[in-house]
């Protein structure tokens, strides 16, 4: 009879329920976290002329396409 290639063949891996339970309230305290975090300015900044660059790039379409 040969070995198996992976030792853990055949054996269900169980996480203790309240393991389980404190890891998802740590990830959504900091999924929480991260979405109520304010927008840094700069990053608002480079959204503002993002958006003006696409208005003026799809102005100058609109125009030419007339």
């Amino acid at each position: 009879m040969t070995e198996p290639d992976d030792p853990d063949e055949g054996f269900d891996l169980v996480m203790d329920p309240k393991v389980q339970e404190s890891i998802g309230r740590s990830l959504k305290a900091h999924y929480d976290d991260i979405v109520n975090a304010p927008v840094p300015d700069k990053f608002l900044v480079l959204l503002a002329q993002l958006e003006a660059t696409e208005q003026r790039v799809s102005g100058v379409s609109r125009d030419e396409s007339q």
